[in-house]
């Protein structure tokens, strides 16, 4: 039988992502891709990454007359975590039209996970629940065979009218028995070019885990839940060496959501980097409390780590507390210190309007944020997602708008201390206010380092300075009370 793999991100869909210009292959459908044709199956990948609509996928469907057709999200990236509705709407757009060319259809996703009746109603013959590629390959024997798939572990799927779901799958535990990402099946050349068109350098994306153990209640974890499972170190390591060779990359995005958690991993990556003569950067994401060990930052500098994406969230430690994060604000703060110490640089991952939060907890996150100079900031406002305790607070409150429509929507959904506009205003003030601060370090660095990066954050702090003041002013006019606190 022919498989026919798509997904459902459409960078075109997401303004600020295309703007961004850093795309990253679908490094989970690849992984489902290459699992299928270890066992036999002749599969082809429609990539969605550059489209321009939903209807770019339709010519591939009647010319290849799959089968199967499988939408299959890369559960690694965060941009398919959050359930966008402009992507939902393209997947049910491409599902339909496979429905009316007979094939049976199978959907592994994030949102799908959340809405089973809708992705059901819009042609899909079975939702994978969790980790799929296991899952994946028992609905194509069904199908294949004709028998029935009520006893397949991980699915949801209609019958007779009613929604069924069967049992829980187990995760893999030893992930090196999966075979490599199918990496021979996409084509790198418009992300290569992309990246080095915008960026002048080439980045690609690994995972060396699957899951995270940390129960933060807004986090959502519909594929891999709080297991926690690793790649070897060597495992990693070679195939980085040999895709280095084949794309010519420079640069690596770990996706793991946390990386080189357990002991002596880290080592064992920095001895194989070194043994297998392995040149390369990359960035990781990781928590404050982790990265408190000088050995495991020293691990990090001498294997190529150059960024650590830190998920701080917020300087209040009410806040955090409330999160459940586990975290302490002075960790956020020795972290920082510890990993600017051997180089590397620090950005923080902060969220605004979790649940009670006030002018003094926000006034405490600027705090942070200027106390310690990032390397660089990403802000997003609290996003409640189906599965988590957050979401369970505030889901009385979400009616007809309940998910973003593209990554820079930010829309806060429900009832808070401050409304939506203030989130929003707030958000960029807080980018204009930082990037004042680094332009004014940037006019200091310059006696003693004449860089270009240095005289570009200079120049721009003209532009940056009449920004901030204005969406300062904007604040002020939602909310007075910021006047004396900002």
């Amino acid at each position: 039988m022919k498989v026919l793999f798509t997904h459902s991100y459409f960078l075109k869909f997401d303004a600020k992502q295309y703007k961004t210009a850093m795309p990253y292959p679908p490094l989970g459908t690849l992984y489902a891709m290459s699992y299928l044709k270890e066992h036999g199956y002749e599969v082809k990948l429609f990539d969605t990454m550059f489209c321009d609509s939903a209807k770019d996928i339709f010519t591939t469907i009647n010319t290849y007359k799959p089968d199967i057709f499988i939408s299959y999200d890369d559960g690694f990236n965060y941009l398919t975590k959050m359930c966008l509705t402009n992507m939902r709407e393209a997947c049910f757009e491409m599902q339909e039209y496979a429905r009316s060319k007979n094939c049976k259809i199978i959907t592994s996703s994030s949102d799908a996970v959340d809405h089973y009746e809708e992705y059901l109603n819009h042609g899909a013959d079975a939702i994978a629940i969790g980790e799929a590629e296991q899952t994946v390959l028992e609905l194509c024997n069904a199908f294949k065979n004709n028998t029935g798939i009520n006893l397949i572990p991980g699915i949801a799927f209609n019958e007779g009218g009613s929604l069924k779901l069967t049992a829980k799958r187990s995760v893999i535990k030893d992930l090196d028995t999966l075979p490599p990402p199918a990496w021979d099946d996409i084509d790198v050349a418009p992300y290569k070019n992309m990246w080095v068109e915008n960026h002048g350098y080439f980045s690609l994306n690994f995972v060396t885990t699957r899951g995270c153990p940390y129960k933060c209640n807004w986090c959502a974890k519909p594929i891999y839940g709080n297991r926690y499972n690793s790649h070897s170190p060597e495992n990693i390591v070679l195939e980085i060496k040999k895709r280095q060779q084949q794309f010519g990359f420079t640069h690596i995005w770990f996706a793991d959501d946390i990386f080189g958690l357990k002991p002596h991993w880290l080592s064992e990556f920095e001895h194989y980097i070194k043994k297998e003569n392995v040149i390369i950067n990359y960035k990781i994401q990781s928590r404050a409390d982790l990265l408190l060990e000088e050995d495991n930052i020293i691990h990090l500098a001498n294997s190529g780590c150059k960024t650590v994406w830190m998920g701080a969230e917020s300087g209040s430690q009410r806040i955090l507390d409330a999160m459940d994060k586990g975290t302490k604000v002075e960790q956020i703060y020795k972290a920082t210190e510890l990993l600017k110490k051997h180089h590397i640089h620090v950005a923080l991952f902060l969220q605004l309007g979790y649940l009670g939060e006030t002018i003094d907890d926000i006034t405490l996150t600027i705090k942070m944020v200027e106390d310690l100079m990032p390397d660089d900031i990403g802000i997003s406002v609290s996003y409640p997602l189906p599965g988590t305790v957050f979401y369970d607070k505030v889901k009385h409150q979400l009616k007809e708008k309940s998910n973003w429509v593209d990554s820079d929507d930010l829309d806060l959904m429900f009832e808070n201390t401050y409304g939506k506009e203030f989130y929003k205003v707030l958000q960029r003030y807080i980018h204009k206010r930082y990037r004042h601060a680094v332009g004014i370090r940037a006019l200091h660095n310059l006696k003693k380092d004449f860089s270009l990066r240095n005289i570009k954050n200079g120049l721009a702090l003209l532009h940056i300075v009449t920004s901030e003041s204005r969406a300062k002013k904007k604040l002020i006019a939602l909310e007075p009370l910021i006047r004396s606190k900002f």
